[in-house]
């Protein structure tokens, strides 16, 4: 089995999720879906649910809103690394923002570390945030610098980059 590290970007709605879930059926390992979202509200719950029944029943789940290394250190520990399919960063920066600052700056590392060291493939979904307009308040300035850093050092990271648009994969780094 070849190794690749994909990074799928896109906007909201782009289609990067269904993406990355095709990567994960196609690879010959088994699957591990990463989610980071929390849920707190009753239309939250229902997008989780439909995310859910869409996937293969035999894919397993890490629920990690926060410690992704850890995720990552965990599954690379397996004698057969599964395929990871990490959904998703802007869901995982915000719920960094808000865990604070010593929180965010550790576990970004942690996460960046593991991910060189993860010796599997895997697919992370990200929203592409440098597209759209300039946030009015501070937190959405700096949620959009973290998101727009971050995808820059994972596109660095990973072996094969595409944007996602309308449904449509636009390979960027292959």
């Amino acid at each position: 089995m070849n190794v690749s590290r994909t990074l799928v970007l896109g906007g909201i709605r782009s289609g990067k999720t269904a993406l990355a879930e095709q990567l994960a059926k196609e690879s010959e390992a088994a699957v591990v879906y990463v989610a980071t979202a929390t849920v707190g509200d009753e239309e939250m719950a229902q997008r989780v649910q439909r995310h859910v029944a869409s996937r293969p029943s035999q894919w397993g789940l890490a629920e990690t809103p926060l410690q992704l290394g850890e995720t990552l250190e965990s599954a690379a520990g397996k004698s057969a690394p599964p395929f990871l399919l990490v959904d998703c960063m802007s869901l995982w920066v915000s719920n960094l923002l808000f865990a604070g600052e010593e929180t965010f700056d550790r576990e970004r590392s942690a996460f960046l570390e593991a991910l060189a060291r993860y010796p599997g493939s895997l697919a992370i979904v990200s929203n592409e945030v440098g597209l759209g307009t300039i946030g009015m308040d501070p937190l959405t300035r700096r949620f959009c610098d973290e998101l727009g850093w971050l995808n820059q050092a994972l596109a660095a990271t990973c072996d094969r980059v595409v944007m996602s648009v309308a449904g449509l994969p636009l390979w960027l780094k292959e």
